[in-house]
C-alpha cells in the first residue's frame, strides 16, 4: 500500500474544488442565470431535474432542495424516462439537465422526446457546444456553464470538482427562486413538519397540552388532602383552582405544597382549603400560541415555571402545558 499524506490530499481536494466554485462564479453568465430563474417562475408546472451517474446524484439533491424551498421538483432518471417516465413531464414543466460533457448518451436519448413535447430545457454543463447545450438553446431555455480547471481526482477522471460546481449552481438557482417567491421560514416549516424547525414553527400549545378529563383541577373549597391527591394522580406537578363555571382562579404547584407543609407541619390536611394556599393570577397562555413561545414564557417568568394553564379569553380552563411535553416533542433545546 502506498504511503499517503492524508491531510495533504484533503487540503488539495478542498483547494481544487474551491477553485472550481470560484471559477464557475467568475464565469457566470448573468443573463442566462436570470433567464433560467424567470423561465421556472413563469411556468405553472413542476421542475424535473435529470442527470446520469454522479451528475444524477447531484440532480436528485438539487430536486430535493428545490422542492423543500418552494419550487416543486422531482428527479427524472433519464433511462427510466426513455422507457415511459417522460410522460410525467407536462407542457408547463421545466427540465433541468446536468452533464459535465453535455454528451451523455442517456440524456441525448430523451432530448428529441422533450423537444417534441416543447419542453423548456435548462442545461448545466461545461461544454457550450454539446448536444445538451444546443438542445437547451433550441428549446428557448438557458445554458448555465460550470468552469472546472481540474478534478480533484489525480487522474482527472472521477467527477469531484465538477459535481461540486454543479451542486453549488443548483443551490444558487434554488436560493434565487426561494427569494423571488418570498419563501419564509414558516413556509419552510410547513414542508418540514418532522424537522426541528418544522416542529418549532407549527406545533401550537393546543397540540401538546393536557386537556379534557386529564386536566388537574380542584374547586376553591377543595381540601388540602384533595389537592395533594389531584396533583399526585394527574402527574403534572400542578393543579388549577376553578369556580363552578370552569374559570381559572389560581394554581397550586407541588412546590407550593411543600412550602406550605414545611411552614405548617401540624396542619390538618382535611381542614385547609385550596383557596388558602393557591397562587392567584398565575401566568397563563392561549392554546393558539406556538409551543416554542410557551417555552420562552416559562423561561422568562421569574421564578421560572414548568407549567402554564391554558385558558380562553374569558379565562375558562382549556388545558395545561408542561415543559416536559415541549421537550418530548423535540422543540426545546
Amino acid at each position: 500500500m502506498r504511503k499517503t499524506n492524508y491531510i495533504e490530499v484533503a487540503r488539495r481536494t478542498f483547494e481544487i474544488e474551491s477553485r472550481a466554485i470560484a471559477a464557475t462564479l467568475s464565469s457566470l453568465d448573468e443573463k442566462a442565470f436570470v433567464k433560467a430563474c424567470e423561465l421556472i417562475l413563469s411556468r405553472s408546472g413542476r421542475v424535473s431535474v435529470s442527470g446520469i451517474g454522479k451528475s444524477g446524484h447531484v440532480a436528485r439533491k438539487i430536486a430535493s432542495t428545490l422542492s423543500s424551498t418552494g419550487t416543486p421538483a422531482t428527479f427524472l432518471h433519464p433511462s427510466e424516462a426513455a422507457h415511459g417516465d417522460i410522460g410525467f413531464v407536462g407542457e408547463n414543466d421545466t427540465v433541468i439537465m446536468l452533464s459535465k460533457s453535455g454528451e451523455s448518451d442517456e440524456l441525448a436519448a430523451i432530448l428529441p422526446a422533450l423537444a417534441a413535447k416543447k419542453i423548456t430545457l435548462v442545461a448545466i454543463t461545461m461544454n457550450a457546444t454539446s448536444r445538451l447545450a444546443q438542445a437547451a438553446e433550441a428549446s428557448g431555455g438557458a445554458v448555465l456553464m460550470i468552469s472546472v480547471p481540474e478534478e480533484a481526482c489525480p487522474h482527472d477522471l472521477a467527477p469531484t470538482a465538477s459535481t461540486t460546481a454543479q451542486l453549488v449552481l443548483g443551490d444558487a438557482l434554488a436560493m434565487a427562486l426561494l427569494e423571488a417567491r418570498n419563501f419564509t421560514s414558516e413556509d419552510f416549516a410547513k414542508l418540514h413538519p418532522a424537522g426541528v424547525l418544522g416542529r418549532k414553527l407549527t406545533f401550537a400549545v393546543r397540540d401538546l397540552m393536557t386537556s379534557g378529563e386529564d386536566i388537574p383541577k380542584v374547586s376553591l373549597d377543595a381540601t388540602l388532602a384533595e389537592v395533594m391527591q389531584t396533583i399526585s394522580s394527574k402527574r403534572l406537578g400542578i393543579t388549577c383552582v376553578s369556580d363552578s363555571s370552569n374559570v381559572l382562579l389560581g394554581v397550586i404547584t407541588d412546590g407550593d405544597l411543600r412550602r406550605y407543609l414545611q411552614a405548617h407541619p401540624q396542619i390538618d390536611i382535611n381542614k385547609v382549603q385550596a383557596q388558602e394556599l393557591m397562587s392567584k393570577n398565575p401566568k397563563v397562555i392561549s392554546e393558539s400560541i406556538l409551543a416554542i413561545d410557551a417555552l420562552h414564557v416559562m423561561q422568562d417568568t421569574l421564578p421560572k415555571v414548568m407549567h402554564l394553564p391554558v385558558v380562553d379569553d374569558a379565562r375558562h380552563i382549556l388545558g395545561v402545558i408542561h415543559l416536559h411535553e415541549i421537550v418530548r416533542a423535540g422543540i426545546a433545546g
